[in-house]
């Protein structure tokens, strides 16, 4: 495994997902970014939810998920509603 557990939000459940869709480095995940990483995931884990995705930007951010700002989790709430 790679040091994605490192960040925030990411156990070893999340990581492996990641890996999984090919998202393999730190690097690598803030490159995608969390809205395609978490669709990759939500093609292999139809229970991907909100909540993982803002777990995975709040990782990209190097804070806990429920610290995103207000501005970002409205984001996140508006993609994923369109998403559904």
């Amino acid at each position: 495994m790679s040091q994605l557990t490192n960040l925030p939000n990411i156990g070893k459940i999340l990581e492996k997902q990641l890996n999984t869709v090919g998202i393999k480095t730190i690097e690598d995940l803030k490159e995608i970014g969390s809205k395609e990483a978490w669709l990759k995931i939500r093609e292999i884990d139809d229970s991907a939810c909100y909540n993982r995705l803002c777990g995975l930007e709040g990782a990209i951010q190097n804070i806990r998920w429920f610290d995103l700002s207000d501005k970002d989790k409205k984001d996140l709430k508006d993609f994923y509603q369109f998403c559904k």
